[in-house]
């Protein structure tokens, strides 16, 4: 028996020797022994009982980084990232992925089965920090199988979290405030997230709430930011789901980081908040009603029907109707001035439709109210016509005493 395990650990250190050399120029016969040498190697290793040793773990991480740690090609795509109808990022292929894919496969299976105290003699700071510049890779496949690796060491390695926390706030702060706004893994890091922020307890820790103000919020504010929306909006609602106070930094900080021109991210935050809303603490609806209902109205009177459409869409939604209840007196005559507005000259048919509906249940909740901003709004469009005369006389005055 011990013979055997010699000779099976002499042929594992022998594949790892041969693998441990890498060639981006090396011809495409040589390419595919490597990769026939790494199924091998993986192959002995899934059908492995006893643990691995040093004597093979030593030479199989230096394998691992000669392979995995690589300088990454520049990238190739413009700061708003090109999108696919399912809103993922469209990949640059990796040519090495055939063997780089295996390679990922022992890393993974390494991990798993090694023990902590083995795993934390190769695996240090400098390993961890290099694993998460790989996530600036463009292929899909890679950064897949590089957020099943990093999350396996964070929930494996529990003395490495508060680094791999940090490191990643880094990367996210970075990019937020500091690139042009190119960083293909936001969304893997985001997913690694997830998980991490649904672990957490209540109540939540000061740099947990932190994390979300100072880094979560503002990854609203990129332009590409429709690329990792669905990974971000799940974080966030993972915060408010715990601690439902939260969703007055989110909401305002929405808000705050609302687009100017970008159509498709408008509609993404109108659907955000609308979830929010739905998860915020109902004692701060008076306070946010009209924040948000102001901006839903500036929304549902935008030239773009997809906007308007999407604003009005909003009040089909019961917790919209419960907080406006809790401040009718301010937000109706932001409402009613929306309303009429669009009735009197957006374009779309549609978007009149709908605002004919709005404004029939606006009308049914408070009919009374309703009549009275709408005088208001009569009255103060009057004075403006008024004030308009007034300008055009005193101008025309002017030009004709220059004559």
């Amino acid at each position: 028996m011990t013979n055997f395990l010699d000779s099976e650990t002499e042929e594992m250190l022998s594949l790892i020797s041969y693998c441990s050399f890498t060639d981006p120029q090396e011809s495409p016969s040589l390419q595919d022994l490597k990769r026939l040498k790494l199924i091998q190697l993986l192959s002995i290793i899934k059908t492995l009982i006893r643990p691995l040793d040093d004597q093979v773990l030593s030479p199989l991480f230096i394998m691992l980084s000669s392979n995995l740690f690589r300088p990454l090609p520049p990238p190739i795509h413009s700061a708003v990232s090109v999108l696919l109808d399912d809103d993922d990022l469209i990949s640059n292929p990796t040519p090495s992925w055939p063997h780089l894919q295996i390679v990922y496969d022992i890393f993974l299976r390494i991990v798993s089965r090694t023990s902590v105290e083995s795993l934390r003699i190769y695996i240090d700071h400098a390993f961890l920090l290099s694993l998460l510049t790989l996530f600036q890779s463009e292929d899909q496949r890679e950064r897949d199988n590089l957020k099943n690796v990093f999350h396996r060491i964070y929930s494996k390695l529990t003395f490495y979290r508060p680094f791999m926390r940090k490191t990643m706030h880094d990367v996210f702060l970075h990019y937020v405030f500091e690139t042009d706004q190119r960083h293909p893994g936001i969304g893997e890091l985001l997913e690694i997230w997830g998980t991490i922020i649904n672990g957490f307890s209540v109540p939540l820790k000061e740099e947990h709430k932190f994390f979300l103000n100072r880094v979560l919020v503002p990854l609203h504010k990129p332009k590409g930011m429709q690329v990792y929306h669905r990974q971000l909006t799940y974080c966030v609602s993972q915060f408010v789901q715990k601690e439902p106070e939260l969703g007055e930094v989110v909401i305002r900080g929405i808000l705050k980081y609302w687009p100017i021109t970008n159509c498709q991210k408008e509609v993404l935050f109108i659907g955000e908040l609308e979830e929010l809303v739905e998860t915020v603490d109902p004692q701060l609806y008076k306070e946010l009603a009209l924040p948000l209902c102001t901006k839903i109205t500036k929304c549902l009177n935008s030239w773009n029907s997809q906007v308007a459409e999407r604003a009005l869409y909003v009040w089909n939604n019961e917790q919209f109707w419960k907080m406006l209840s809790q401040a009718m007196e301010e937000v109706f005559p932001v409402l009613v001035e929306g309303m009429e507005k669009n009735l009197q000259g957006h374009w779309s048919k549609s978007v009149k439709e709908l605002t004919e509906n709005v404004k029939g249940m606006l009308e049914a909740l408070a009919p009374f109210l309703y009549s009275k901003c709408l005088l208001q709004l009569e009255i103060q469009e009057a004075s403006e016509r008024i004030e308009e005369m007034r300008r055009k006389e005193i101008w025309e005055k002017i030009e004709n005493a220059a004559m």
